[in-house]
């Protein structure tokens, strides 16, 4: 698992290029800074901030910027090179440059203050016919939630092999590999266990309360059944259920009576898939992994689970506490041992992974590009539809609507994409409000690559204040 720090660009202006100073006065040189906003706290020493041109530079020039801090002291809590002058940031730039960049180095790390901040602006451009300042005009590296940014899950393409957590307030993710873990060990108030639908997990309760007794045998008759895509309503029940609500958890509550927590039947469902599918397509699902059996009960303020492979006549045990920074406490078969998934419960907003949903009619079905708000910490949505007097870019914090926010972590899911047409669907957006209270809205823009390879989501998003 790794953590990333993102840096995208929110730029899409297309402009023809040019051969003389003259056609440069018939159209905009625009400089944009890459990002509206660095959090403070993810600037442990230097960080670089770029500012690109709407096209190669065709002659010489000069972007002044002007620097104000606010609660921060030039020189002692934070420096910029090249040396500003006075208030004032000159940075040269010449005929082929496609941008400019400085260093913002911070000289408070670790923090003695969390009201500091530092504002750059772009006041004027030293250029041949210069008339216009469009895109991010300023930046602000601050303790402050990120004002917004573009962004690309890294899913790991058609076999979408990771589940990647997004927090939009400090542009960081967490990414972690598909069928690295099995179990999630709840660490709220309930005592409950949640299964990996990313590789299409499944768990039948069986009678059955002593796990050494169990057999395939005795099992063989649930074994079609307890499995994702069936085309069988009833297949429901052996699924989380996904508008991610813990109380509706496939193994139901852990009892405090040890002689009321039964044994598990559980598909283990699929590795991540290996093979290359058409552009367009996915291959998501790799090969079966088979099956265990599982019984967990309390231990103290935490978990007892005992696991084995289903005609194994003795079994292996693991206790697992609950950790109240986390949603869950997860717990990997591959290794017999607890694992690391997603980041602390507070630091992620949105989740992008394979999921198993509810086809109404129909039971349990897999989809892949789907995208989750995480409900477990409070992180909660509602769609927006464009009309003609509501629109993604006019969209503002005195029109969010409070009741809308749905006890639902499928609120964006898989209805923003069309994957026929491989596009986005430009008619909504969405409104998520994170743990902070934080409103930020969101626009998803795609999910293939140039080559029309899927597997490549691209969003954006904005803070509304």
């Amino acid at each position: 698992m790794k953590k990333v720090l993102l840096f995208f660009v929110l730029f899409t202006a297309v402009f023809a290029g040019c051969e003389s100073e003259n056609e440069i006065a018939g159209q905009p040189f625009v400089v944009a800074f890459q990002k509206r906003s660095y959090d403070y706290r993810q600037i442990s020493q230097n960080q670089t901030i770029a500012m690109v041109f709407s096209e190669p530079a065709q002659a010489s020039g000069l972007v002044k910027i002007r620097v104000t801090p606010s609660s921060a002291t030039y020189g002692v809590d934070f420096e910029l090179v090249p040396t500003p002058e006075g208030t004032e940031l000159i940075l040269p730039f010449d005929a082929g440059d496609s941008g400019v960049s400085f260093e913002f180095r911070n000289l408070i790390f670790p923090f003695d203050a969390f009201d500091k901040s530092v504002r750059m602006e772009i006041i004027s451009i030293d250029y041949p016919h210069w008339n216009a300042l469009q895109g991010y005009t300023a930046t602000v590296v601050s303790f402050s939630a990120s004002l917004g940014a573009t962004a690309e899950p890294h899913v790991g393409g058609p076999n979408q092999g990771n589940q990647v957590f997004f927090d939009l307030s400090s542009e960081t993710t967490t990414e972690v590999w598909r069928d690295s873990w099995d179990l999630g060990f709840y660490s709220g108030d309930d005592f409950r266990v949640s299964l990996n639908g990313s590789i299409y997990m499944a768990a039948k309760r069986l009678d059955a309360t002593d796990i050494d007794a169990v057999t395939e045998a005795s099992v063989a008759q649930y074994m079609e059944a307890v499995a994702i895509g069936t085309f069988d309503a009833a297949n429901a029940a052996f699924i989380d259920h996904p508008n991610g609500l813990i109380s509706g958890n496939a193994m139901g509550e852990v009892s405090a009576i040890e002689a009321d927590n039964h044994v598990y039947l559980v598909n283990l469902g699929y590795t991540v898939g290996a093979t290359t599918p058409v552009p367009g397509s996915v291959a998501v699902a790799g090969n079966p992994r088979g099956w265990k059996k599982i019984r967990v009960s309390r231990e103290g303020n935490g978990y007892k689970l005992q696991y084995a492979e289903l005609n194994s006549t003795t079994h292996q045990q693991a206790v697992i506490a609950k950790n109240p920074e986390f949603n869950f406490t997860f717990f990997s078969f591959n290794t017999n041992a607890v694992v690391n998934v997603e980041p602390q419960k507070n630091q992620w907003d949105l989740g992008f992974t394979v999921f198993t949903n509810i086809i109404e009619g129909s039971g349990s079905y897999g989809y892949s590009d789907f995208v989750l708000n995480n409900i477990k910490a409070g992180v909660k949505a509602y769609r927006v539809n464009v009309s003609s007097g509501v629109s993604y870019e006019n969209f503002a914090l005195a029109q969010v609507d409070q009741a809308s926010f749905e006890e639902d972590q499928r609120i964006i899911g898989a209805d923003w994409r069309d994957v026929f047409s491989g596009s986005a669907f430009m008619d909504r957006f969405y409104v998520l409000r994170d743990p902070d209270g934080n409103h930020y809205k969101i626009r998803m823009l795609g999910f293939l690559n140039q080559s029309g390879v899927r597997g490549y989501p691209k969003f954006e998003y904005k803070l509304m204040e």
